[in-house]
């Protein structure tokens, strides 16, 4: 096994312990440590990626299992931030429901040999995601503080619908006649 795939398994091997120190309530600094797991989970995803592409160690195993560790890592997150009562289960529905529909997209593209890349509006929401997530995590109760997560979730929820429709206009050939 290579050292993305390594990092992509580590990834995901992470998230029962966010999940711990995220939910287990009077554990100390829990969430801050849960905020700290989450940061190194989501930066290893763009190390195992980079090292992948440098090093020429693009594996199937990495295709499949570096989107699904990320993909549950984020939405673990989400999850909680509804069992937190942090962000209404509406916006964490939509949200969610983005990534089934695109991963549905992909996956229909590439049994047609098409391979759709990651578009600049798909990379504004991910990186408006994870501070939202990181903002949340910590959750801090200062009126400033709870404004700049709320900030944060319209802008995630936005440039989640913005991004979703995006790609399945770009895309659109890919329903309509077989990615051709």
């Amino acid at each position: 096994m290579n050292l993305p795939n390594k990092i992509t398994i580590f990834r995901a091997c992470m998230i029962p312990f966010f999940l711990i120190f995220m939910l287990v309530p009077g554990i100390p600094g829990g969430k801050y440590i849960a905020a700290v797991l989450f940061v190194i989970a989501a930066a290893s995803d763009a190390v195992d990626g980079y090292i992948a592409r440098r090093d020429n160690l693009v594996t199937n195993f990495g295709k499949f299992m570096d989107p699904l560790a990320d993909k549950l890592l984020v939405c673990s997150a989400l999850i909680c931030f509804v069992e937190c009562n942090r962000v209404p289960a509406w916006i964490i529905i939509i949200i969610i429901a983005r990534e089934f529909i695109i991963s549905g997209f992909r996956l229909v593209a590439s049994d047609s040999g098409v391979v759709i890349a990651a578009s600049y509006w798909g990379k504004f929401k991910t990186i408006f995601q994870m501070i939202m997530c990181v903002l949340l995590i910590v959750h801090l109760e200062y009126s400033w503080y709870l404004v700049l997560e709320q900030i944060f979730i319209w802008i995630s929820l936005v440039l989640t619908v913005v991004s979703l429709v995006d790609y399945v206009w770009k895309n659109r050939h890919v329903l309509t006649n077989g990615g051709k």
